[in-house]
């Protein structure tokens, strides 16, 4: 009786150990998830390809900065964009590794929790030419080449909201 007993001790604390937590949202953990996230929606894989993708100052990708606005506004994530197979593919998501954004081609996003919290539901006046002329999403970055993908960019929004996150701390 006490092997089997303890053996349950066990498997409850293997099983306790092996709880998988939600990384805080956009934390470098959330970021390299919605990097996978970014090229398993064909949407933005093809929906940014050619002309959006192309876009990049001959440095071969383009960068995307984002941040919560209610969290230390230092503590931002990036998502870098490379062009690969014709595609807008996400080849990293973390830490910022471009410090120096450029404004012709990179892009900076912002919102408070609540904000994103919309924007990640799709609710109405949280699309992106809602969010955007609301306010709701602050943004740096070419303004006209954003406009000109406001489809795949909806889905990017969406992007951050289909994640499973904990959004009660900050990163």
């Amino acid at each position: 009786m006490k092997i089997i007993c303890g053996g349950m001790w066990v498997a409850l604390i293997v099983a306790a150990s092996n709880t998988w937590a939600a990384p805080v949202f956009m934390s470098e953990e959330w970021a390299a998830e919605a990097c996978n996230a970014w090229n398993e929606n064909p949407k933005l894989v093809t929906g940014l390809a050619g002309k959006w993708i192309g876009n990049d100052a001959g440095r071969g990708y383009k960068v995307i900065h984002i941040y919560r606005s209610d969290c230390d506004t230092t503590r931002r994530v990036e998502l870098t964009i490379t062009d690969s197979e014709g595609g807008a593919h996400c080849s990293y998501g973390g830490t910022v590794q471009h410090n120096a954004l450029n404004g012709d081609v990179d892009y900076l996003m912002y919102a408070n929790d609540q904000d994103w919290v919309c924007m990640g539901k799709g609710d109405w006046g949280c699309g992106p030419m809602g969010a955007m002329a609301t306010g709701k999403l602050k943004f740096e970055g070419p303004k006209m080449e954003a406009m000109s993908v406001m489809g795949p960019f909806e889905d990017f929004l969406l992007l951050t909201g289909s994640l499973d996150s904990d959004r009660n701390s900050c990163p």
